[in-house]
């Protein structure tokens, strides 16, 4: 038992060995085995015959890889010429390494095709050299053995073809994945641009109305270019703020996003007065418990209705008015911005409008912007609160 099993390493180690030579190689050793049993075990005047049908037997083995019908084709043949000049060869294993290799590279059709023409070889072999009349007994050996290689040929050819379906499938969803990366890429990009866009395009347009303000007023009234400054310095604060807040947001665990919230609909109210410092008077109306709205949809209601105010006050001469309008209901949130103000031809080709269509998709809304029939601007959109779910800040 110990020699035994000292044995087993011996024999994984040539196996493997064998697996590492080159395929025509490891093609040649059954018909070199098959060859050097014929010549030890025929006597020398059936040596010739035997040696010559054993290799046209199964030298096409070495071939069977590259072309596995023709070389069944070809085996068959030697073996029902040799079965007519009744000569008995152990080569004619060769019949079943071929059946096996139709079995694996071949379709099901030609796999039955050949098991049915060995098959009848056996049968006619069994009726030719069973002794004693002994007939079923190594019949059914023979069809026990045909059946079980091309089984086993069959099954190995689906577990190839499921585990290449496997690869293709893996290489598919790694090739999704890293599409689906590049878009959330893409997109996350997208949102930092427009959230700094209505950061930077907002604070900026009221810092820059407040400074005109406090250059105008410095020699007039001292106080009121003095108030205009501090407004102007506060904006700027506030500036910094809301950018520390939003690029908080990437960073988990960032102490700025944690101790200043998103701004939502409460933080309108703030928003106008810092519209009225500008010289834009501003009112605000809301209207139903906005307790409900999820904070994501909040931040989309407060910056559409900056980036509106912020056009007006760009694009609007002084004396205008702005209304806001916020109405909330169990799945909804309405928006109406409206100012008293003409527009210019070309209000602008910056991104605002694109910006807020973009809050408002994310919430399977619309974004309607233009002229009002009694004169001045209006912004229109409606949040549906059940169909969003992408954070749009």
């Amino acid at each position: 038992m110990t020699e035994v099993a000292a044995g087993g390493p011996v024999l994984k180690r040539l196996a493997r060995k064998a697996f590492r030579l080159p395929p025509v190689v490891r093609g040649a050793l059954l018909p070199a085995l098959l060859l050097l049993n014929v010549v030890t075990t025929r006597p020398p005047r059936e040596l010739p015959v035997a040696v010559l049908f054993t290799v046209a037997l199964v030298l096409p083995l070495v071939w069977r890889h590259r072309a596995p019908r023709t070389v069944f084709g070809a085996v068959a043949a030697v073996a029902l010429v040799h079965w007519l000049l009744d000569v008995q060869l152990p080569a004619d294993i060769a019949l079943l390494v071929a059946l096996y290799t139709v079995a694996v590279h071949a379709g099901l059709r030609d796999t039955l095709v050949a098991g049915a023409v060995l098959e009848t070889g056996g049968l006619l072999a069994c009726l030719r050299w069973a002794t004693d009349g002994a007939f079923l007994t190594p019949f059914v050996a023979v069809t026990a053995m045909i059946v079980a290689v091309g089984v086993l040929g069959v099954h190995v050819r689906t577990h190839r073809a499921y585990l290449a379906v496997v690869e293709d499938r893996a290489v598919r969803l790694e090739r999704e994945q890293d599409q689906q990366a590049r878009v959330a890429v893409a997109e996350e990009r997208t949102r930092i641009t427009r959230e700094m866009h209505d950061i930077v395009t907002h604070n900026l347009s009221v810092m820059v109305a407040l400074t005109d303000a406090a250059v105008y007023a410095q020699h007039r009234s001292p106080g009121k270019a003095t108030t205009a400054m501090l407004r102007t310095a506060e904006t700027g604060r506030q500036a910094l703020t809301d950018m520390r807040r939003s690029l908080g947001v990437l960073r988990t665990g960032e102490p700025d996003a944690l101790r200043h919230p998103l701004p939502g609909i409460a933080q309108l109210s703030t928003l106008a007065d810092r519209m009225r410092a500008a010289g834009l008077p501003t009112r605000i109306e809301v209207r139903g418990g906005h307790t409900h709205v999820p904070a994501t949809a909040q931040l989309t209601v407060h910056r559409l209705v900056q980036e509106a105010l912020t056009n007006t006050l760009k694009h609007t001469p002084a004396g205008t008015r702005a209304e806001v309008r916020v109405e909330c209901t169990t799945g909804t949130v309405t928006v109406d911005v409206t100012d008293s103000g003409p527009r210019p031809p070309a209000p602008g080709s910056g991104h605002g409008i694109t910006g807020m269509r973009e809050r408002a998709a994310a919430y399977g809304g619309t974004v309607r912007a233009g002229p009002l029939p009694g004169g001045g601007w209006g912004v229109h959109t409606r949040l549906f609160l059940a169909g969003g779910g992408v954070v749009p800040a």
